[in-house]
């Protein structure tokens, strides 16, 4: 089926988790660190400070998830959205009335559990069970929400924040939510699709439904998970100290601003590239390929000093959260089937969030001792090339696993 047809015969389901991910721009670290200049000075913050509290409000959404985001499993997508709407709305205006660190906590945990998580939970949770054949192309359609935010976002904020401030860019947002994502996101979704095949592949075996519990004690699930969390932490950690960076390079605030452009341009590309390879080969199959150009971004950005060193980095950085994207919306339903996906999912990006946390207060304390943070950032891109061959190595005893499973199904049948 070509793109064109399938985007005709499931729009309003691809476009619904679309601006599920779009919207959850609002708890992203990138667009959060828009307003970290001017929170450190209001509060009086230093890189660390700041960190650390970042770290935890985002450690205690983490921990909040596993139990939230289970409820997709329970009730439908389009009352989770009404259930989730109007919360993260409440936390963008916390950050704007917020005068307290005790406020500015709250805000950034809601902001972190009902952005970056639910919204991108229900998403990718929904998509996951309402496609199978062309699962890895609705994920991708999905994806590539977060990234037209990264693209739009960063550019109105500051343009709209010089004109009402950074306070009044909350409200704003805290608006569109309600006025705008609420509305049209559940008009979107408030009819649920069935999957018209449960076959991704032809040459891969049917998997069989896993509990939560079950894959808690999953070693395979605990090692794919060292490989996976890499893109979080290191996108985390150079997005929210990203303007201090810029002065440790000596370069404009705008060269930051402007590449995200290009990483959401290479995002988009390779998550619909992606889309198409999972269908064809599946996630397990394609499970080490995300870790590459991650390695090489860290490295462009660690040893060059010259501004185009940040667009380079950006773009690799898009090629890999591309396939990242796409391939983890489809790896667990390949893993562990999709009867229990939300809480297997809530477990998986709670996992996410906590390491999108741990990088910014670590290195932010690592910072304020002196440690060089060029050399933080080539630390990553060496756990990078470890991961890649540990990946394989998953890849090759998840799919022997699932064919030792699917063995007894099918002489049952025979």
């Amino acid at each position: 089926m070509s793109a064109i047809l399938f985007l005709r015969d499931n729009a309003r389901w691809v476009a619904g988790g679309l601006m599920l991910t779009f919207f959850s721009s609002f708890g992203q670290t990138y667009f959060i660190s828009l307003s970290a200049g001017e929170i450190r000075a209001e509060y009086g913050l230093s890189n660390g400070d700041f960190g650390i509290i970042y770290m935890f409000a985002t450690l205690a959404s983490a921990a909040s998830l596993p139990q939230i985001g289970k409820i997709v499993d329970r009730i439908s997508v389009a009352s989770t959205v009404l259930l989730s709407s109007p919360i993260l709305a409440l936390a963008c205006v916390l950050m704007a009335w917020s005068h307290s660190l005790v406020l500015l906590v709250l805000a950034i945990y809601l902001l972190r559990l009902f952005g970056q998580g639910m919204f991108s939970h229900i998403a990718m949770t929904a998509m996951g069970r309402w496609f199978a054949a062309q699962r890895g192309r609705a994920i991708s359609f999905t994806a590539i929400g977060v990234n037209f935010g990264e693209a739009v976002f960063p550019i109105s904020f500051v343009g709209v924040a010089a004109l009402v401030g950074w306070r009044g860019s909350w409200l704003l947002a805290a608006a569109m939510l309600m006025l705008v994502a609420l509305p049209l996101i559940y008009s979107l979704m408030k009819l649920e699709r069935t999957p018209q095949s449960v076959v991704v592949d032809p040459d891969l075996p049917a998997v069989r439904e896993w509990t939560r519990a079950e894959v808690i004690r999953d070693p395979l699930f605990w090692a794919a998970l060292m490989g996976v969390l890499a893109p979080a932490f290191i996108g985390t950690t150079v997005f929210f100290h990203q303007v201090y960076l810029s002065e440790l390079r000596g370069w404009e605030p705008s060269v930051f601003a402007a590449s995200f452009a290009i990483m959401s341009a290479m995002t988009i590309l390779f998550a619909l590239i992606a889309g198409q390879l999972v269908d064809r080969f599946s996630a397990i199959k394609m499970l080490s390929t995300f870790l590459v150009p991650l390695s090489l971004s860290c490295f462009v950005l660690a040893f060059t000093n010259a501004a185009w060193g940040t667009y380079v980095f950006m773009a690799l950085m898009g090629v890999s959260y591309g396939f990242s994207s796409t391939l983890f919306g489809s790896l667990w339903p390949e893993l562990y089937g999709t009867r229990n996906l939300g809480s297997i999912r809530s477990l998986t990006v709670a996992f996410m969030v906590f390491s999108s946390a741990m990088g910014p207060g670590l290195t932010g304390a690592l910072i304020d001792r002196g440690v060089s943070y060029p050399g933080q950032i080539a630390a990553m891109g060496i756990y990078c090339i470890i991961m890649i061959g540990l990946m394989v190595l998953v890849g090759r005893k998840a799919l022997a696993r699932n064919q030792r499973q699917a063995t007894p199904v099918a002489a049952a049948a025979a």
